[in-house]
Order: C-alpha cells, then sequence, then structure tokens
C-alpha cells in the first residue's frame, strides 16, 4: 500500500513539473534541469501529444514555445510535415476548385495557420532540406537518361530528340548572333545536330539536296558531303 502511494506522488510530483514548463512562455534547456531522465521522457511524450492536437495559431504558439529545445532533427521533421500537407493541399484544392487556392483555404485544408503557410511558401525554395530534395533529383538524372537512351536506340525519334537535347551543349551566341560549332565529328547549328552518323541515314537525294543548300548559303566554301 506504501509502494502505491510513493509511485502515486512520483508521478502527481512529475506531472506538477511538466505542468509548470508548458506554463512557460519559451522552454530552455535550462529549465529542463528539474527534470529527472524518466521525467524528461514522460515530458517529451506530453509535448508530442499536446504538439500533434493543436491547429492553426494554437499550434504556432506552441511551436514557439518549445523550438528552443527541439532538435534539429525534430525542426527538419516538423518542416517536411508542413510542407507535404501544403503541397497535397494545393494539389487537391486545385483540381476542386480548377484554380490556385488561397492561403487561408490551403491553412484551412491542412489546419497550419496562414502565418506558416505564407512563411513556408515564401522561404521554401531556399531551405536545406528542400535544396537536398533538388539534389536527390539530380542524382536520379542519369537513370533517366539511361532509359531516354534506351527508347531512343530502338527508334523511338522523340526519345532520341529529347536526349540529343539533354546532351548537347547550349549553342553560345556572339553579338547577339548564332555561332555554328564544330566538334567531335558533328556540327551544331543552334538546337539541331548535325552528325555523320546522322548524314550517313540520309538518302542520296536528301544529300543532294542539303548540299546545294549549303552551296547557296556558302557559296565561297566548298561542302562536299559524303
Amino acid at each position: 500500500m506504501k509502494s502505491t502511494k510513493n509511485s502515486l506522488q512520483k508521478f502527481t510530483d512529475t506531472q506538477a513539473k511538466i505542468d509548470k514548463l508548458l506554463a512557460l512562455d519559451s522552454i530552455t534547456y535550462d529549465d529542463l534541469e528539474i527534470l529527472t531522465k524518466d521525467e524528461r521522457s514522460a515530458f517529451e511524450e506530453r509535448v508530442t501529444e499536446e504538439f500533434n492536437s493543436l491547429t492553426d495559431r494554437n499550434r504556432d504558439k506552441f511551436f514557439k514555445k518549445i523550438e528552443p529545445i527541439m532538435s534539429k532533427d525534430s525542426k527538419s521533421h516538423n518542416w517536411e510535415s508542413n510542407h507535404n500537407q501544403i503541397t497535397y493541399a494545393i494539389s487537391t484544392l486545385m483540381q476542386d476548385y480548377g484554380r490556385m487556392p488561397s492561403k487561408t483555404e490551403i491553412a484551412t485544408k491542412t489546419g497550419l495557420s496562414r502565418q506558416t503557410v505564407h512563411k513556408h511558401l515564401k522561404e521554401y525554395a531556399t531551405h536545406p532540406i528542400y535544396l537536398e530534395q533538388l539534389e536527390q533529383f539530380r542524382f536520379m538524372t542519369d537513370k533517366v537518361l539511361a532509359r531516354v537512351f534506351k527508347y531512343a536506340v530502338n527508334g523511338d525519334v522523340s526519345a532520341a530528340k529529347l536526349f540529343l537535347t539533354m546532351m548537347t551543349p547550349a549553342t553560345p551566341k556572339q553579338n547577339g548572333n548564332t555561332l555554328i560549332q564544330t566538334q567531335n565529328n558533328y556540327i551544331q547549328i543552334n538546337g539541331t545536330v548535325l552528325s555523320q552518323e546522322a548524314l550517313q541515314q540520309l538518302s542520296p537525294e536528301q544529300l543532294n539536296d542539303l548540299e546545294e543548300i549549303l552551296k547557296t548559303a556558302l557559296p565561297q566554301a566548298a561542302h562536299k558531303l559524303t
């Protein structure tokens, strides 16, 4: 019986400490010194439950209260959660309304405050997590190129055109005029690549037509296509 009373008293004392901390406007690591190791675990569970139960401005207010003691991982998780909710809300509302939703509509759909939605939309493009996600997409470029190449060599003209466009460097310009580049057995004019392999695919009539065009355009130079 005595043991039960002691356990109940200990539980009551722990809850009193946690309530005292949560009554603060801002909680710091120094404030947590009043908690034992077991009490800290109880405190973290209470904070998580309360944070997840809140919406709108109440959630913002509570986040501001606990932000000083949040780990980097916790802050990252919160940002990713907001980002996913906002992205889903925009996608869903656009399908429902046929237009871009307002920040108020996004806030209502997500349960986030309008201020949080506004801040996220304004700053997400420079956030480290978003930049890391972009790097992940870039990391997948090789796999995408390999798939495009596979379709290209199997005769898909659109895939071949896309592959050549992605692999061909941008054409430099000088004084507003397009330059013609020659390198690695091909000629590039604007976005069009004329390679030795491409020439070999042309019929004799097409080669003659191309030769006549070049002779007319560049009468001072000899252009013999083989």
